[in-house]
């Protein structure tokens, strides 16, 4: 169901799969669609994406309701789900479609993704400083249909044992209060 005051937001941070993945557990998320953003060939296929010649950034499309979590909130979950210290690279994952990119869809998500990457670098939260990337929403592909609930529909894969198992079990312990029961 649809709601009125839904936002968006886009976030990259390497794999979609461990992205969609967290966001879909959390309370207030309505959905999380896997999918590219941010490159200069119309509709890519993953297949194109993954070798590096589309620009694209694989990214989760997040919908949510501001009255149960707040953007600060999401960004707070992102931040603490990949590594935004390196360039181009989660774990891995190398290339410019893994890279840490947020993308914003208003001026006020722009200026509180802004205001979040310097307090975490003034708090030195990172061991190095953070290199996500502020860009103004482009236009989103949803990736193919077997990207979508990867995790939840390949639990069992060895990708999704050795990578996102242990995401979401970090997440899981740092957020539990903020996932759907």
């Amino acid at each position: 169901m649809s709601m009125a005051n839904e936002q968006t937001a886009v976030f990259g941070g390497g794999c979609f799969w461990c992205v969609e993945a967290v966001f879909n557990r959390l309370t207030g998320v309505t959905a999380a669609v896997s999918g590219y953003m941010g490159g200069h060939v119309d509709n890519p296929s993953y297949r194109q994406v993954c070798n590096g010649d589309t620009g694209h950034a694989e990214v989760v499309q997040v919908t949510f309701d501001p009255s149960q979590i707040g953007y600060r909130d999401l960004l707070e979950v992102f931040f603490a789900v990949h590594d935004p210290t390196t360039v181009n690279r989660q774990g891995n994952d190398v290339g410019e479609q893994y890279r840490s990119v947020i993308f914003y869809t208003s001026d006020e998500q722009a200026r509180e993704a802004e205001e979040t990457i310097a307090g975490l670098n003034a708090a030195k939260a990172f061991p190095e400083p953070i290199v996500t990337s502020v860009e103004p929403v482009a236009k989103f592909y949803a990736a193919e249909d077997y990207h979508q609930l990867y995790y939840d529909n390949n639990a069992t894969q060895p990708y999704c044992q050795s990578v996102i198992a242990p995401k979401l079990k970090k997440f899981e312990k740092k957020f539990g209060e903020k996932m759907r029961a």
